[in-house]
Formats: C-alpha cells, structure tokens, sequence
C-alpha cells in the first residue's frame, strides 16, 4: 500500500511539475497546436496574431457573447454555472456555463469531450493560467486557437476564410457575425447568416458597445 501511495504521489507530482512548465512556457510563447486541431479531420490552417494585431470588436464581441464578467471573475462564474446546473437538470437544451478562461484551458491543454474528469483538469488549469497569464493573455491565446470554420483556427484565419480581410480591420458586424458563430463554427453560418444566427450576430454586435461603454473590457484596454 505504501508503494503505490508513492506511485501516485509521484504521477500527482510529474503531472502538476509537467502542467506548470507548458503554462509558464505558454505565457511567452504562441501555442503551436493543440489536440482539437490535431483530430480535425479538415486539417489546420491557422496564422497566430498578437492582440495588438486583432481589432478591438473582436475582443469586445467575444466578452459580450461569451464572458460578459469576464474581468471581473477568478476564471470561473459561479452564476453562470449555478444557473446552467438548473436549467440542464429541468431538461431541455443543454446549456453551458464555461468562461473564456475556461474555454481557453480546455482548447489549450485538454480535448472536446469528457466528463467530471476533464472538467477537474480544466479547472485546474483554469486557475493556473488565471494566475500565470493573467486576462489579457488569456484572451491572445483564445482568439488564436479557437475553432472559428472548418478546419479554421484563430482570428486571423477566419478572418480571412470569411472576410479576405485582416483580423485587426473587422468591423464591429463582421466580428459579432464571427463570435455568433464561435460556439458551433461547423454549424453556423458566418457568412450569410439567417434565423437565430443572424439574430444573434445582431445582438453581439449592439453589445460591442455596451462592452465598450461599460468598462467590461478594463483588464485589456484599462
């Protein structure tokens, strides 16, 4: 019994070492791929971008779809969650209620699916990258390993996938249309949207200003 406490004393320990070093080392550094691009069965076209290279709608469609506290949290929104855990367990459409911190853990480190089990190793690295990072990092991180098309990773390439256009001259339509699309970019349609896609790229896109106007992205333009 003592041997394996120590065995899984030692797995515990390379595992926490191992998760440090990819978060400090992906603090500095663009992430080169991630396990989501490595099963996508359409391949990879990505193109990495610093935040001062992607447009400010972006950023503020992103917050106002996704993370509307998202300054203002420790990584994770525990109204948020607690008000998923209801309506999932009434029935009816599942709904979500992961942070950009959390989404960005989980595209980064882990893969799509799983259960209780990827969902504790997303909130570990969660907290990691909430205290290593910090939000503007975070947010670099998640406009450029975000599936946004098919076989699409990133701001800059979908950018260009939709809009022959660099990602730092989106127009506040163009970004919302792009962050309508985020959570299902297989499914939804960035060009040409219709029914609730194109209402809900019409909501994003009042919303960049209520971003603006409110302060709700501080932590990156502050």
């Amino acid at each position: 019994m003592r041997t394996l406490f120590k065995i899984i004393a030692w797995i515990v320990g390379l595992f926490i070492a191992i998760s440090l070093l990819m978060v400090v080392l992906y603090k500095f550094v663009p992430v080169p791929v991630t396990a989501t691009m490595l099963m996508d069965p359409n391949g990879i076209n990505k193109d990495w971008e610093p935040l001062s290279n992607i447009s400010p709608n972006l950023v503020r469609a992103a917050i106002g779809a996704e993370d509307g506290k998202f300054c203002n949290h420790d990584g994770f929104d525990t109204e948020a969650i607690a008000t998923a855990m209801r309506s999932n367990a009434e029935g009816g459409r599942i709904r979500g209620g992961s942070t950009i911190s959390q989404q960005t853990a989980k595209n980064v480190f882990l893969w799509q699916d799983g259960g209780y089990f990827r969902k504790g190793l997303e909130a570990w690295f969660t907290f990691l990258i909430e205290k290593i990072w910090g939000k503007r990092r975070i947010m670099e991180v998640y406009l450029n390993v975000a599936e946004t098309g098919i076989g699409t990773y990133g701001a800059e390439a979908g950018a260009q996938r939709y809009f022959h256009k660099s990602a730092s001259d989106l127009t506040p339509s163009e970004a919302a249309r792009m962050a309508a699309a985020l959570p299902l970019p297989k499914r939804r349609a960035v060009l040409s949207p219709s029914g609730f896609v194109r209402r809900y790229g019409n909501s994003i896109a009042r919303r960049i200003g209520v971003v603006k106007r409110d302060g709700l992205d501080s932590c990156i333009y502050g």
